[in-house]
């Protein structure tokens, strides 16, 4: 197991720049933390550091310790707080994954309601795909994650799911492919040109199987995981694009768009996911509010 006695000198001399001024700073000798970061490196099995002159620079063994260091004592740091209470007027820490297949202006209104309370919340915001922001959730380096599904079954992390609220999907064209498009919604769809979401997003096989039960075969002109970046294409007169019911009166202001329609029967859900079945973090209880009281309002 790490010495983590060692590992906080290794840090401090990492962090100061040298054996010395770390020295200084924990009122001991250069020679005693030196002894004691050769005693880690014997631990470990790695050099941490290697002289250059005068100099101490770290290898790439100490590199990587020192970003796992910065993790373990920022947590704890954390931890001190929490548990002793936080200082008058600092911001409380919220750490917050995002699935990539999440619209960005969706998760803007979801998290928005945690800016807004009493106590001032600091956002610490991460996007990536679902199963690393798992990974993250697992060792309590987030505190929720925003996704298009729930908790999946085979995820190796004890999590809940939370749902934040489901809507339709509606519609939209650029002006000049909407005037273009023949017959009313949705036989409009048919043979007109479509970007589907990418297959990593719960919407698509919806999606799909919507557009089958209906008897309609557009052309699928491309496969886009990035929501926004579907849009653009979309606005840019390139297709149909699907999106939120929420979201619809916005992107036809955004983008100057036609709303073609929208249908229920087709639907996205969106989920708060936690390691709490018990909710307490604010930021998260003032998400869990909006949602139900204002974004999703109408579904």
């Amino acid at each position: 197991m790490i010495n983590y006695k060692q590992l906080h000198y290794f840090w401090s001399v990492a962090k100061a720049g040298g054996l010395g001024r770390a020295a200084e700073r924990l009122h001991l000798t250069p020679q005693t933390l030196s002894g004691q970061i050769a005693l880690l490196e014997d631990s470990l099995g790695s050099k941490l550091f290697r002289r250059v002159g005068r100099r101490l620079e770290l290898t790439e063994a100490g590199q990587l310790a020192l970003s796992y260091a910065d993790d373990i004592f920022r947590t704890g740091g954390e931890l001190e707080e929490v548990l002793r209470g936080s200082p008058a007027g600092r911001p409380l820490q919220f750490r917050v994954g995002v699935a990539d297949v999440v619209p960005k202006s969706l998760a803007y209104r979801l998290l928005a309601p945690a800016m807004g309370l009493a106590d001032p919340v600091r956002i610490v915001c991460r996007e990536d795909k679902l199963d690393r922001l798992l990974g993250e959730l697992a060792v309590h380096r987030l505190d929720l994650v925003l996704a298009d599904r729930p908790m999946p079954d085979q995820a190796e992390v004890k999590g809940y799911s939370h749902k934040l609220g489901e809507c339709g999907i509606a519609f939209l064209a650029g002006q000049a492919l909407a005037a273009h498009l023949p017959g009313a919604f949705p036989a409009c769809l048919d043979d007109a040109p479509l970007p589907l979401p990418g297959e990593g997003t719960a919407l698509r096989g919806r999606l799909m199987r919507w557009l089958a039960g209906e008897g309609l075969h557009p052309r699928i002109v491309g496969e886009f995981d990035d929501n926004a970046l579907m849009n653009a294409f979309g606005q840019g007169g390139s297709g149909v694009f699907p999106t939120p019911a929420v979201l619809a009166d916005e992107l036809c202001r955004q983008y100057g768009a036609v709303r073609l329609g929208h249908s229920d029967a087709v639907s996205e859900r969106f989920y708060a996911l936690s390691v709490e079945r018990r909710l307490s973090h604010p930021a998260v209880l003032a998400i869990l509010a909006a949602a139900n009281r204002e974004v999703f309002c109408t579904a």
